[in-house]
């Protein structure tokens, strides 16, 4: 397996720490606002990989950090009259339903800023210890220009950053280049050796991934817009305090683009993935997103999701697909599970992977018998699903809501809204009963009439 190293910009074989063995961190979301569907593209590639590393037989940690301590965070507690923890354990529940319904797995690891405090203030001692860093009216800085290695991640020399470095009213640095590791916060601090204060945002990543996974692990992932500054900071406090080398691998995705421009919070111009939800399943925003390389930009457009949504209706209604493999089946030896581990295997080039998967689309349609059972196994593996939708108890009310609005009439039951239509269809009073089929499927709702009668599902 090769697999693409951010630090070197080359394309490298992977080679774990311990034979077999996998430790990955992921930089995980800043709770305080809903996911948007540039997180949908960072959290689904990295699904992939830590689907595919188990799919490959490794034995894989993955953790991946919640910052539920930040500037975004207090500005939003500030201005909606809450409590910090009030806003980042709602927005931290919104995110993970978000993750679920995309079928991202979840991590084995998925630890709180807030609850490493201590990993954190212990990781700034050693820094002070060895001259690495220092206290100022409160605040601790790190020596950029003491970790001879800075700028080698994201490729930028000391004398350019020096050129663009500023020193903010309040801070007290030694030199503009120097980074914080902890902040002077009377207000919404915690205790610390220098005072009432809460930590950077970089040091938070190092003291978790060493807290969880060790000192030097095999993977560090996320995505591109994270290299500089934070990656290129959690290397320099990582390696000095640890006095090793803190990642042997590092991957990065890149951006989801609308009309060229990068999608963020900021700009203003980001889809949240529950507004992607009400019109796409998580199957087409998956597709969507692996038929581009994971290093490459994805300029999002509806064209491009309604071809998607195309693609996954093939692949889902592939002859026989649903029906799985039984315990028995031996996967491995078919010619398109080499082609699928060779395309995977070369930097996770999942489009060549779809391809593979759409040569067993066409022949489980021709009744070739091991095809739907390959295409199954193999398309698990980069976390489609075959299961048909469905809607828990919540959701169904508002579905359930928004039928009723759009109808005039309170419904508190699909079976209920069937019963109407098929009154109506008895009584010739075609309005109605197409106003309810319109209705239906507005809220993506499709209807089944058989002889047995008439049965609902969600639209895949």
């Amino acid at each position: 397996m090769r697999l693409h190293n951010s630090y070197n910009n080359r394309v490298e074989e992977f080679i774990p720490i311990e034979e077999n063995k996998v430790k990955m961190y992921v930089c995980g979301p800043t709770v305080y606002d809903n996911a948007h569907l540039g997180h949908a593209r960072c959290y689904i590639t990295w699904d992939v990989l830590y689907r595919y590393l188990k799919f490959k037989g490794y034995d894989v940690t993955y953790c991946r950090n919640v910052t539920d301590v930040d500037d975004k965070i207090l500005k939003k507690a500030e201005k909606e009259g809450k409590t910090p923890e009030e806003v980042s354990g709602f927005w931290y529940k919104k995110f993970s339903e978000s993750m679920k319904k995309l079928n991202n797995l979840s991590p084995d690891i998925e630890p709180f800023a807030t609850k490493t405090l201590g990993e954190m203030i212990a990781m700034n001692k050693d820094l002070i210890a060895k001259g690495f860093a220092y206290e100022s009216n409160g605040d601790v800085y790190f020596r950029v220009k003491k970790f001879g290695k800075y700028g080698s991640l994201s490729g930028q020399p000391i004398d350019q950053l020096e050129s663009g470095a500023r020193i903010e009213v309040g801070e007290q640095k030694e030199d503009p280049l120097d980074f914080a590791l902890w902040k002077k916060d009377e207000k919404f601090g915690y205790k610390s050796p220098w005072g009432v204060g809460r930590p950077g945002w970089h040091i938070e990543c190092s003291a978790m991934s060493r807290k969880y996974l060790g000192k030097t692990i095999d993977i560090h992932a996320g995505g591109a817009d994270l290299i500089f500054p934070h990656h290129e900071n959690e290397i320099a406090q990582s390696e000095c305090a640890n006095g090793c080398k803190f990642v042997n691998y590092w991957l990065h995705n890149g951006f989801v683009t609308i009309n060229k421009e990068k999608m963020s919070k900021s700009l203003g111009n980001f889809l949240t993935i529950d507004d992607l939800l009400e019109k796409y399943d998580s199957n087409t925003i998956r597709f969507f997103i692996l038929t581009n390389h994971y290093r490459m930009p994805v300029e999002f457009s509806d064209e491009a999701l309604m071809s998607a949504q195309a693609g996954v209706k093939r692949l889902i209604n592939a002859k026989n697909a649903n029906k799985g493999a039984d315990s028995g089946f031996n996967f491995k030896e078919y010619e398109e599970y080499e082609e699928f581990t060779n395309a995977m295997d070369d930097d996770l080039n999942t489009s060549k992977a779809l391809a593979v998967l759409f040569d067993l689309v066409n022949k489980a349609n021709k009744d070739v018998e091991y095809a739907p059972k390959l295409l199954y196994i193999l398309a698990t593996a980069l976390g489609f699903t075959f299961d048909k939708p469905s809607l828990n108890e919540e959701e169904l009310k508002t579905k359930l809501e928004d039928i009723s609005k759009e109808l005039g009439e309170k419904f508190d039951s699909m079976e209920a809204i069937i019963e109407k239509r098929k009154s109506a269809r008895a009584e010739k009073n075609w309005d109605i009963a197409d106003k309810i089929r319109i209705a239906l499927d507005n809220a993506g709702i499709l209807l089944k009439d058989s002889k047995d009668g008439t049965s609902w599902e969600l639209k895949s």
